[in-house]
């Protein structure tokens, strides 16, 4: 099990999503990957995407200015 973390700062949508996906196929099943955004969009648009390949979520942190996401590789 390997754990990424992938630092989206700055970045608007839909780029966060769309680097979160690209990021999601080069892990194997177990691997865990910590997104950090800051695009207030982001807590809409990534767990939609999470909800597209079945893999497993959670918000870790959501405040003003920043938004960590740990995602975990399921298939």
């Amino acid at each position: 099990m390997a754990m990424t973390t992938l630092d989206l700062t700055g970045l608007k949508c839909p780029l966060p999503a769309l680097k979160t996906r690209k990021a999601l196929k080069g892990l194997c099943p177990g691997d865990q990957i910590e997104v950090h955004c800051t695009d207030p969009m982001a807590v809409i648009d990534i767990p939609n995407l999470i909800r597209e390949t079945g893999d497993r979520i959670e918000i870790r942190e959501r405040a003003e200015t920043r938004i960590v996401f740990l995602i975990e590789k399921t298939a």
